[in-house]
């Protein structure tokens, strides 16, 4: 009979809190893993690769390997039950160390966890068996978004730019999500969706504690819709020497 070990040892050392996101980064033999404490256990987290550790037919993700079964796929096909299955699985799993990474305050791997659920949300959208499973999953494109929009401008804040950048940083996101409500004819709702008046209020929080004005990207923005062509001209070469540096 197999023998099972307890993990008391683990959960009466580490209290579970309700009232927060309870994480913690440790090694283990030669690897970082990170581990998530949850009422009645605890989730163990590679910080490489898939989350679980585990490859799929030989490759790193379930992402990378329905790339590759594209190639040789018809572009009519459809996803199986199955492969359905599989999609969400590896959904929720970078989820959940999308806001460890969050909450350990280690953004750039937040911004790659993002584009990862964000590219297989794509993938899925292309080969999806129904409107109805397209819809369920894109119904959460805007909080990914949100995510990584603010992960992204958190993690250059302190550069000898940053404010400026986190600013445009979230602009950018700001688009994407708009672009997101136009494509759904729900172009009313923006103003109004809670994560787009987050994202709003943090950018208008950057500009008063940084004394930041309008960024190059908006006095540009605003030179091309008043027909001010030689003013843009000179914001874009601005624009070009900053992001060569």
């Amino acid at each position: 009979m197999a023998r099972f070990e307890d993990i008391d040892h683990i959960l009466n050392k580490w209290a579970f809190d309700p009232q927060e996101l309870n994480v913690r980064l440790l090694q283990v033999d030669s690897r970082e893993v990170i581990q998530m404490r949850i009422d009645m256990g605890v989730l163990q987290l590679e910080t490489s690769g898939r989350p679980d550790g585990q490859l799929i037919q030989g490759f790193p993700t379930y992402l990378d390997y329905l790339q590759a079964e594209q190639d040789e796929r018809d572009s009519e096909y459809r996803l199986t039950d199955d492969e359905c299955v599989e999609v969400d699985r590896e959904f929720v799993q970078y989820y959940h160390r999308r806001i460890c990474w969050l909450q350990l305050k280690r953004f750039d791997q937040v911004v790659d966890d993002a584009d990862h659920s964000l590219e297989l949300m794509d993938l899925c959208k292309s080969c999806s068996p129904s409107e109805q499973w397209t819809l369920s999953h894109e119904q959460y494109r805007p909080f990914v978004l949100y995510h990584r929009t603010q992960a992204a401008s958190l993690g250059i804040l302190d550069d000898a730019d940053g404010p400026e950048l986190a600013i445009e940083e979230i602009n950018k996101g700001l688009k994407k999500l708009q672009d997101i409500f136009e494509d759904f004819e729900m172009e009313e709702q923006y103003e109004e969706d809670e994560l787009v008046q987050r994202l709003v209020e943090f950018r208008e929080s950057l500009r008063d504690r940084f004394e930041v004005g309008q960024t190059l990207e908006e006095k540009l923005f605003q030179a091309i819709q008043e027909e001010q062509y030689e003013q843009a001209a000179r914001l874009r070469d601005q624009l070009a020497n900053r992001d060569s540096f």
